[in-house]
């Protein structure tokens, strides 16, 4: 399948101890986080994209997050690895070419990985160079017999597997991140990645389910205000990167369950009417408006398999935790 980005080189990243690393570097467009900002807050409702949290102190930010108590994600899907990874190896079978969609702290990879039977090769693939070339050094000193073949790209977007011989190529995206997605937009992302992977190919994914909205709603604005320092760092970004005049303290970080949607909802609300300048424009603000900053999507079983089935591919097999507040999802 040809890529939307251009393959601009493949680097040989020396590592000690073991083969060098091939670094495939498509290139990608990350896009104008100027414009992106502009066109955001220019629309109504208003809005800021996601994707911006993550410089790398929005990225230190989440690892906190992460460790917060009432963020249940990462420790529930850590604790399922835990218990399934050996049935989920069993479901993938040996000599698989795992594609990890989005590179993290490795705990999660790394409890696969060591199930896998002989695995073919890993290839991470994130559209952050630094943060995908540093997961990739980890995982790569972590197995020095495993090739380690990392890709610089917009997983979103068609995109080219390095060609290595395998049994069958088997796509890993852990965490919630389908949930982030609009459903249109998530069974848009489930077909690209079932023609990543090919006819025989499959796929786990760490799916977040719907649970009591007050568990939701702690883990997603903690008491020691990590989840809000995280939200207004978009704002903060924009100070030092665009040269905005914002005040982010001037904003209240508001984390709202949408009921109808079956979603968790981040906000910027505005403590004052206030004005937000970038370069030549402004953008007023009332007091009590909203920046509407990110979705997350819960999901039932049942819903998700419905998706999935849209997009083209079948739940085979489904591992949860004891309270059933979280998922890893075998797709075939």
């Amino acid at each position: 399948m040809s890529s939307t980005d251009v393959l601009r080189e493949v680097q040989h990243i020396p590592i000690e101890g073991r083969s060098p690393l091939r670094f495939y570097d498509y290139a990608p467009d990350t896009g104008s986080f100027a414009e992106d900002a502009r066109a955001g807050l220019s629309a109504v409702p208003k809005t800021l994209p996601a994707k911006y949290f993550y410089d790398a102190r929005g990225s230190a930010l989440f690892d906190d997050i992460c460790r917060v108590p009432a963020y249940y994600p990462t420790r529930t899907e850590l604790e399922i690895m835990q218990v399934h990874a050996g049935d989920m190896a069993l479901a993938v079978g040996a000599e698989v070419l795992v594609v990890e969609y989005g590179s993290g702290s490795s705990l999660k990879t790394t409890r696969l990985l060591d199930a896998l039977a002989n695995p073919a090769a890993y290839v991470p693939v994130d559209i952050s160079r630094e943060h995908l070339l540093n997961a990739a050094r980890r995982l790569a000193r972590a197995y020095p017999s495993l090739p380690v073949l990392p890709v610089c790209a917009d997983y979103t977007a068609p995109f080219n597997v390095p060609e290595v011989p395998a049994k069958r190529c088997v796509a890993y995206y852990p965490g919630s991140t389908i949930g982030n997605f609009e459903p249109a937009s998530a069974k848009a992302f489930l077909r690209e990645m079932r023609a990543v992977v090919g006819q025989h190919g499959a796929a786990l994914i760490g799916v977040d389910l719907q649970k009591d909205p007050a568990v939701l709603q702690a883990a997603y604005d903690d008491e020691a205000g990590v989840t809000a320092a995280f939200n207004k760092n978009i704002l903060h970004r924009m100070a030092r990167e665009l040269g905005a005049a914002v005040n982010p303290e001037a904003f209240t970080h508001e984390a709202r369950y949408n009921a109808e949607e079956g979603r968790m909802e981040m906000h910027l609300v505005s403590d004052e009417a206030q004005t937000i300048q970038i370069g030549e424009e402004a953008f007023a603000l009332a007091a009590g408006e909203s920046i509407h900053t990110e979705n997350s999507y819960k999901y039932t079983l049942q819903g998700f398999a419905a998706l999935a089935g849209e997009a083209g591919w079948t739940v085979a097999d489904v591992w949860t935790d004891e309270q059933a507040y979280f998922s890893v999802q075998y797709l075939t």
